[in-house]
């Protein structure tokens, strides 16, 4: 391959020369082409005294600025907006902790010491002694209060209707 020899598979292939095709040609070169130096001079947007940069990045509305301006607005905006997004962050951690606050306040207030204790859930005890105590006073007190009833009933009937007597008269 290194030689002027084509490969052996290469050589079995037939060209053919089409009369569509031309091959590009070598470029003929001015009588003026200077080749370019080895080393680059100085850029043409630094100043004479090589501190400062031309403008040449021109908007349409005519703003001029050189591409070290652009970068350090970017730059500025950059950090100006990370600032406001940090403020608004805290802003919205500092209204939470108020809602989480005001809302503690408002339990406390319904139930004080209700959040000051260890102990959360209420169960009631099943004393069973103290439940029959209290299902037999409801028994005769629900016979004594079943006659008080009656006998109010009667009084609301005099009161509506007059006073009627039973009895011979």
């Amino acid at each position: 391959m290194y030689n002027d020899q084509p490969h052996p598979l290469l050589a079995q292939i037939p060209l053919t020369v089409s009369p569509f095709i031309s091959l590009p040609s070598a470029p003929t070169l001015p009588y003026t082409y200077k080749p370019l130096p080895s080393t680059l001079p100085p850029s043409a947007t630094a100043d004479s005294n090589g501190n400062e940069r031309e403008k040449f990045v021109i908007s349409k509305s005519g703003h001029a600025a050189s591409p070290d301006d652009i970068i350090a607005s970017c730059q500025a905006l950059q950090a100006h907006i990370q600032k406001m997004q940090e403020d608004a962050e805290r802003t919205i951690r500092e209204w939470e902790e108020n809602l989480k606050q005001e809302e503690l306040a408002e339990k406390r207030r319904v139930a004080p010491g209700w959040l000051d204790r260890d102990e959360k859930i209420l169960q009631p005890t099943n004393t069973t002694a103290t439940m029959n105590i209290m299902d037999q006073h409801a028994e005769r007190d629900g016979d004594s209060t079943q006659q008080a009833l009656q006998s109010r009933e009667g009084d609301e009937l005099d009161r509506a209707f007059g006073g009627m007597a039973l009895g011979p008269g």
